[in-house]
């Protein structure tokens, strides 16, 4: 198991994740508004602005401030950088 700081301290587990998002397109936010009526959004913003939607293959998703680029590097140096296809 390899844990990502995705901000303040909050933790993911990389191997869970299947998709990074932005939170900007119509789909993705009627997604985050279904998991929150679903209780299985996790919001990790602190009240700040989301900048991105990670989902993850146990149909929770997770609410971040951090933007896409800084998360997938944070992701690619726990991967390797292999999987993401990140930087080719």
């Amino acid at each position: 198991m390899k844990l990502v700081n995705i901000g303040f301290g909050n933790l993911i587990n990389a191997d869970r994740v299947i998709a990074v998002i932005s939170p900007e397109s119509a789909p993705a936010k009627r997604m985050i508004q279904e998991c929150r009526e679903r209780a299985q959004l996790i919001d990790a913003t602190h009240g700040r602005k989301t900048k991105t939607v990670i989902i993850t293959d146990s149909d929770n998703v997770v609410l971040s401030f951090l933007g896409a680029e800084q998360l997938l590097q944070r992701f690619e140096a726990e991967k390797g950088g292999q999987e993401f296809g990140f930087g080719e």
